[in-house]
């Protein structure tokens, strides 16, 4: 049983990265059809959405370390299938990564220099933002996010739309912090990408656990699926 959990959780990962970080690698650019902003931060929503849905009676769909560890803080996840989880969860982006690499690189003006999506601070920001900067929105965003996930998972909540307000959710944050899907690109990209790497597992798990650690607190102990 748990094979397919970890199946599906890196099934989930790959179309999470294949699709929001290939809307930003493969469509944003184009001058006449770009997608630009809005429509890689909704590739990310709805990748999540989609999954939710697909995936999330199997495994949770949480596609995302910070997720899991912030779902175990919270009461709603064992401890045990953290590990397993965060593995399978690697193993997806990994694969999601080469996949969009074999196809990015099709191009004549594909340029592995730009990073394929791989998060950065400092120069490699989009906005220039520094380390300090990008840590704590790195740790609030990811907080926020599984608040959201906490409450619209809940048992008392509206049965059937979480994947909706998770999937919205999602949208913002890119609307906010344009993140990737951190270690996937960050192995093609090299370099800077990995000596930044750190930041962003360190933030995002610390955030995840805090938002986990809140809602648990503020709210009546969770029943319900277990989805993100």
């Amino acid at each position: 049983m748990n094979g397919r959990k970890l199946a599906a959780e890196a099934i989930g990962t790959f179309w999470l990265t294949f699709g929001g970080c290939g809307s930003a690698v493969i469509a944003a650019g184009f001058p006449e059809v770009g997608i630009g902003l809005l429509g890689v931060a909704l590739a990310f929503g709805l990748t999540v959405l989609t999954m939710a849905y697909a995936i999330g009676h199997v495994s949770g769909c949480h596609l995302n370390p910070a997720v899991t560890v912030g779902l175990m803080v919270g009461g709603r996840f064992p401890s045990g299938l953290v590990l397993p989880y965060v593995g399978a969860q690697v193993v997806g982006a990994i694969v999601g990564a080469t996949v969009l690499y074999v196809i990015a690189s099709g191009s004549p003006d594909f340029n592995l220099a730009a990073g394929i999506a791989a998060n950065g601070y400092g120069n490699h920001s989009p906005g220039k933002y520094g380390l300090g900067a990008c840590l704590l929105s790195e740790f609030v965003l990811t907080m926020m996010f599984l608040f959201v996930i906490m409450g619209a998972t809940h048992g008392k909540a509206p049965a059937g739309f979480a994947p909706i307000a998770i999937g919205l959710a999602l949208t913002l944050i890119h609307l906010i912090s344009i993140p990737a899907r951190s270690t996937g690109p960050a192995l093609f990209a090299g370099g800077w990408a990995l000596a930044q790497l750190w930041l962003f597992w360190v933030a995002p798990l610390i955030g995840g656990a805090a938002g986990g650690f809140v809602y648990r607190w503020l709210s009546e102990e969770p029943t319900g699926e277990v989805t993100g």
